[in-house]
């Protein structure tokens, strides 16, 4: 399940979030995007599970969850025209 992650703070690292998304099982990969020209933070990013119903776990428990003194957004990644 691809799981999207934004509102993240701009000192985010993926070791951060993969640790925020680890105790709900298998983690395939961690993205957070970054401005080509700056190298900074876009403020989302994406992460990629295993199991889709560990996956929705995730996304429910965190889902609004303060991290890092912001309040995330988590939601299931949906492909571009597939909305």
């Amino acid at each position: 399940m691809n799981i999207y992650v934004g509102n993240l703070p701009a000192t985010a690292t993926e070791t951060d979030v993969r640790n925020l998304f680890k105790e709900f099982g298998r983690i395939d990969s961690v993205n957070i995007l970054t401005d080509m020209d700056t190298g900074r933070s876009k403020g989302f990013g994406f992460v990629e599970m295993s199991d889709d119903g560990d996956g929705r776990r995730a996304i429910k428990k965190l889902n609004e969850l303060n991290f890092m003194d912001q309040s995330i957004k988590v939601s299931e990644a949906i492909p571009p025209g597939k909305k």
